[in-house]
């Protein structure tokens, strides 16, 4: 009977194929290791995780569809937040159709609080440059230097 996984590389089918043959005692171990050109303690891990993934694959399994795939959380998520901007630009609507028939006018906008004004950008090279100039004219005690 084939192995039916398109996805498991050449390579993986060969070492299932040695870990087998071992298994079913028509190999050796130090054969194996040499036919697949790993040494005998490489040999050993490799056998050790194939036996691991083996029982994993032997655990019972839930049945359906599970909803703890990544990809199938982010669509349910994506919908959802769909919905709920439906929802909220629909409440808004209600919202100012009541206030329109009640004649309440609309709030308005809330002011930003404790946020400070922004000042005007200053290039500090510029600032530097006024500073020297005023250290060099206290030194001389002119105010244009080489004019008297």
């Amino acid at each position: 009977m084939p192995v039916k996984n398109p996805d498991a590389s050449k390579e993986a089918k060969r070492l299932a194929a040695m870990l087998l043959d071992v298994l079913a005692g028509s190999r050796t171990p130090p054969q194996a290791a040499e036919t697949l050109g790993v040494s005998l303690p490489r040999y050993y891990q490799l056998e050790d995780r194939g036996l691991n993934g083996l029982l994993l694959a032997c655990e019972t399994r839930p049945r359906g569809r599970q909803a703890n795939n990544s990809e199938m959380q982010l669509h349910m998520l994506t919908k959802e937040n769909e919905r709920l901007q439906r929802e909220l630009a629909r409440y808004q609507t209600l919202v100012r159709l009541t206030q329109r028939s009640v004649g309440v006018p609309p709030p308005a906008p809330m002011k930003a609080t404790g946020k400070r004004r922004k000042r005007k950008p200053t290039v500090r090279a510029l600032r530097r440059a006024e500073r020297l100039r005023e250290e060099s004219e206290g030194e001389t005690g002119t105010d244009v230097p080489g004019v008297e």
